[in-house]
């Protein structure tokens, strides 16, 4: 079988089925009829979980995302302790642009910083290409977690060329992308060519994932719901399709998310993805009617809810399985990251819940 042909969950250099490609998360992407309603969470990894703030005690963000042996216990902490159904990489988006030079640092409370920001023609020439030598890190840790998660498939993932230009033309994180919205309307061929480059990049992080192990990957579009649609489709859409498109001859679900993308999401599917995800303010129903027959959906528990009653909390989960009921395939997640001050105990009820609540 030729790489081309390779199904969703196969090996990509051999088109081998692996232990994953019968999982419930892998075949709730395919559409396919699922023994319950898989579950995992974005940000399950992270500040929320006690264990994973001891191993990162006095270690910056960015160097424990370049250490294999970190990484791997990270991004195995959450499946050990809820059961989720898929593991997602622990990683950053900026970790591709660190990794070609771009001098940025992730600030503790901030968030990405970017020392010179890109706003010219001639900054542009500072985004050179990834090759997989420059992130051989993410390699090694992607072989150590597929050996130690047998059927539980790993997500992949990366930034969205959008909200990575975001970053480098704001110089971090912004309210009302003031910086990138001018470069985007006033020098709109710089524009594309910025984003065509860091479609680039993009893939090649994607694929160096792909090629280690990842059964599944997303691509998180963060800040593209700063946009009104025609601009979308005008100015992003080519550039994320760019993405979808560098990775489909693996055959395994590519996955777009974004916040406040209620107005984006049929452009959303339409740019290449197997799964759009959706965040809490549209229910599934009425997203599953904007993105179109041929998608899965993934979504869309308000991560605000977990701070509620366990009452509450069954009662929204139970809204959302209900608004999925007609869905072609769906998998659970929350309408966002989990939020840092989360108790993980509540997680781990929640997945347990949705497991019962949806068995065949």
């Amino acid at each position: 079988m030729s790489r081309g042909s390779a199904r969703a969950g196969d090996t990509p250099s051999t088109g081998r089925q692996t232990k994953t490609y019968d999982s419930a998360f892998l075949k709730a992407c395919r559409r396919e009829p699922v023994p319950h309603t898989p579950v995992w969470f974005m940000r399950q990894a992270g500040r929320s979980l006690p264990e994973y703030l001891k191993v990162r005690e006095g270690i910056p963000m960015l160097e424990s995302c370049m250490r294999p042996d970190l990484v791997t216990e990270i991004t195995l902490q959450p499946v050990r302790r809820h059961k989720v159904d898929a593991a997602i990489f622990f990683s950053d988006i900026v970790v591709p642009l660190k990794a070609i030079g771009v001098d940025l640092d992730i600030k503790p409370g901030v968030g990405p910083v970017v020392a010179e920001p890109i706003r010219t023609r001639a900054d542009l020439a500072r985004l050179r290409d990834l090759t997989p030598d420059d992130v051989a890190y993410v390699t090694e840790a992607i072989g150590m977690l597929t050996e130690e998660l047998g059927a539980t498939p790993l997500i992949g993932f990366a930034g969205a060329p959008f909200t990575l230009a975001s970053y480098l033309v704001e110089g971090g994180p912004s309210r009302n992308h003031e910086h990138t919205k001018a470069l985007m309307y006033g020098d709109p061929q710089l524009w594309v060519d910025l984003l065509d480059r860091l479609a680039d990049i993009t893939s090649a992080f994607l694929k160096v994932q792909i090629e280690a192990g990842a059964s599944a990957v997303q691509l998180f579009d963060s800040w593209v719901g700063a946009l009104a649609p025609a601009d979308y489709r005008r100015s992003v859409m080519s550039a994320s399709a760019k993405v979808f498109a560098s990775v489909a001859s693996y055959g395994v679900p590519r996955i777009h998310f974004g916040v406040g993308t209620g107005e984006l999401l049929g452009l959303m599917g339409e740019a290449g993805a197997d799964v759009v995800g959706v965040d809490w303010r549209v229910p599934l129903d009425e997203a599953a009617r904007r993105v179109g027959p041929g998608k899965a959906l993934q979504g869309n528990l308000d991560p605000a809810v977990l701070f509620s009653s366990p009452e509450a909390v069954r009662t929204k989960t139970r809204e959302v399985l209900e608004a999925a009921a007609g869905l072609e395939g769906h998998v659970f997640n929350l309408g966002h990251g989990v939020l840092p001050t989360t108790d993980p105990d509540v997680l781990t009820r929640l997945v347990a819940d949705v497991h019962e609540t949806t068995a065949r």
